[in-house]
């Protein structure tokens, strides 16, 4: 059956690539599997080793067929030269530019036309299906990928997802409605059609008024946290208990769920962490990572925060239950991938022994020594009960406002598997997500303004980073705070560089033996506001010497997962990925890879 199985599976994939050279006018596409090399910049489209259903063969052809198009329609140079200056118009013109060369497509075959059909029909259809109310509930992006599918690729909407697009379409008709023609007519000419939306997106003020609202929404909320503090200090610990009632009886993902052998324990929560879950500390940064180059204009505004302190508890557990519904779709990938990965790593566990008992198994090497003198006692042995090696692991999620929408909630499932799967192995999880407070510099840049504004003033803007999850709680205890991430307005700008700095500093004072950095990201660092008065490169030389001191001159482990993106130019150990079947295999792979004995070298 195996070997039927992959026969087929080879089959496809030689039609898979002998198509998309066909497609591409390119017949020299360059093969290599993905798993064998995590390294490897030349990493092509095709991946088969996941196929497991029906919809994973129709993704696989579309996305294949998406690929090939892109090769054959799409110039990076001239993509490049009209990209927009904003980076919140960047994502659109990306959707765009892909629509572009897919219809371009489906022109050309009408084989390539029904599997784009089939492919977004399946996508649609998998949309989350929680409460509507207003347009905070969806993300532009998501939206903006929906009217354009409607408009110009033609695919039917279902009911939820029109729904969706009602609270954007406005919008977006009175911007791009107008050139609806003049985009039709020049999809062959790229030049005229890149240039057109980079105008178009540039001029739509969607973005520059949901600045503002998420502006004033943030000091508005630190004004009530602060506000509340001193009271969450004195209730903390009469609501413990009532906490812990409540998370056992809450329905949701638990609830619904028949995880059979993947079922957590329960353990009792770990007080002292509870204790500081009020307080607000201020972010040292690491003084062993030492770039002169990079400069920091003021620290005074940033901050480490709880995720529970950002929002309301109601807000938290409806947010949690919105990624409740996002799991009820991959339950049978959860348990699948959670009881592989178990196994995977408990089967690595070092086996110990102790001799010279009283009972137990009988050693039988000193069988000859009872032979030789029969004066002496039998001897026996037992296995030692050892935990999984002495291991933490850190995600570190990019919560920039490029991660909207599919890719953070893509980040957000993966950190809700990985969590409970691994400390069912024993290994300690800790999740943490990196941001902006504001956008547009916030008050450092205000502060910057005051001081007559100096040149080069280095990084301009307040961080903020956000623990989710401690490594000493336990998942049911920070469980909540993972719906969190589906807020978009906690979304913004992204320095990679410094929260690097904070993971890695955080990891360095745990004492488990084994320390993995697993940073999940969409990109390159970003942050208007600090590009806009230092060099272009900036942000991205900080973060390469960042990481390329922690791979050569530290004992923690690094390695990067590009959502939808590739980030090997920044990590010497990174994947691309785009959809969460494929991150649950790729983060199974590689981390029962990194659990083996080996001694990292210093340099």
């Amino acid at each position: 059956m195996d070997k039927k199985e992959d026969n087929f599976k080879e089959k496809f994939k030689e039609a898979l690539i002998s198509t998309a050279k066909v497609i591409s006018d390119d017949y020299l596409i360059n093969i290599k599997n993905k798993n064998k090399n995590l390294s490897s910049k030349n990493l092509d489209f095709f991946e088969i080793d996941n196929l497991t259903n029906k919809y994973d063969f129709i993704r696989l052809r579309a996305e294949t067929d998406s690929e090939a198009l892109k090769k054959k329609f799409s110039n990076n140079d001239i993509y490049k030269k009209n990209i927009p200056s904003k980076k919140s118009c960047r994502m659109l013109y990306d959707i765009s530019e892909k629509i572009r060369y897919e219809i371009l497509g489906t022109k050309m075959l009408k084989g390539i036309s029904r599997n784009f059909k089939e492919n977004y029909t399946q996508k649609l259809n998998l949309k989350r299906k929680d409460q509507l109310k207003s347009k905070e509930d969806v993300g532009v992006s998501e939206a903006f990928e929906l009217y354009m599918l409607k408009n110009f690729l033609g695919i039917k909407l279902n009911e939820m997802t029109s729904k969706m697009l009602n609270f954007w379409e406005k919008d977006f008709n009175s911007s791009i409605g107008k050139h609806l023609n003049f985009l039709n007519k020049n999809f062959e000419n790229q030049e005229i059609y890149n240039s057109k939306f980079s105008e178009i997106l540039s001029e739509m003020d969607i973005f520059d008024s949901n600045d503002n609202d998420e502006k004033n929404e943030d000091v508005e909320k630190n004004n009530e946290q602060n506000d509340m503090k001193n009271d969450e200090n004195s209730d903390e610990s009469s609501k413990e208990q009532e906490k812990i009632k409540q998370d056992e009886n809450q329905n949701g993902v638990d609830g619904d769920y028949d995880f059979d052998q993947f079922q957590m324990d329960e353990q009792l929560f770990d007080t002292d962490s509870n204790k500081q879950s009020s307080e607000k500390v201020f972010q040292k940064l690491n003084t062993s990572i030492n770039d002169k180059d990079y400069k920091v204009f003021t620290k005074q505004f940033d901050e480490v925060e709880k995720a529970e302190l950002l929002e309301t508890k109601e807000e938290i557990t409806k947010l949690r239950k919105n990624l409740d519904q996002q799991l009820i779709t991959f339950q049978d990938l959860i348990t699948k991938l959670a009881n592989k990965l178990q196994r995977q790593l408990l089967a690595k566990q070092n086996r110990a022994w102790e001799f010279d008992l009283e009972e137990g198994l009988l050693d039988s090497s000193k069988l000859p020594r009872i032979i030789m003198d029969p004066y002496n006692s039998l001897s026996f042995k037992k296995e030692k009960d050892l935990d999984f090696k002495d291991t933490i692991v850190t995600l570190l999620i990019d919560n920039s406002g490029s991660m909207r929408g599919r890719p953070i909630t893509i980040a957000a499932l993966c950190a809700d598997i990985l969590s409970r799967t691994l400390e069912r192995c024993d290994v300690k999880v800790e999740i943490l997500g990196f941001t902006t407070k504001n956008w547009k510099g916030g008050k450092s840049r205000e502060e910057w303004n005051t001081n007559n504004k100096p040149k080069n003033p280095g990084r301009l803007n307040d961080l903020r980073h956000i623990i989710y999850k401690s490594a000493d709680s336990h998942w049911r205890q920070s469980k909540k705070n993972l719906g969190l991430m589906l807020k978009e307005g906690l979304l913004k700008e992204n320095i990679d560089g410094e929260a690097i700095s904070w993971a890695y500093n955080r990891l360095k004072k745990r004492k488990e033996e084994r320390k993995i950095l697993m940073v999940i990201s969409d990109g390159a660092p970003v942050d208007d506001s600090t590009l806009s008065v230092n060099s272009g490169d900036f942000l991205e030389k900080h973060l390469k010497k960042t990481v390329k001191f922690i791979e050569s001159k530290s004992d923690i482990e690094i390695l990067a997962i590009g959502i939808g993106h590739d980030v090997s130019r920044y990590y010497s150990k990174a994947i691309k990925i785009s959809d969460v079947q494929e991150l649950g295999d790729v983060m199974i792979k590689q981390l029962s890879g990194l659990f083996e004995n080996k001694n990292k070298k210093l340099n």
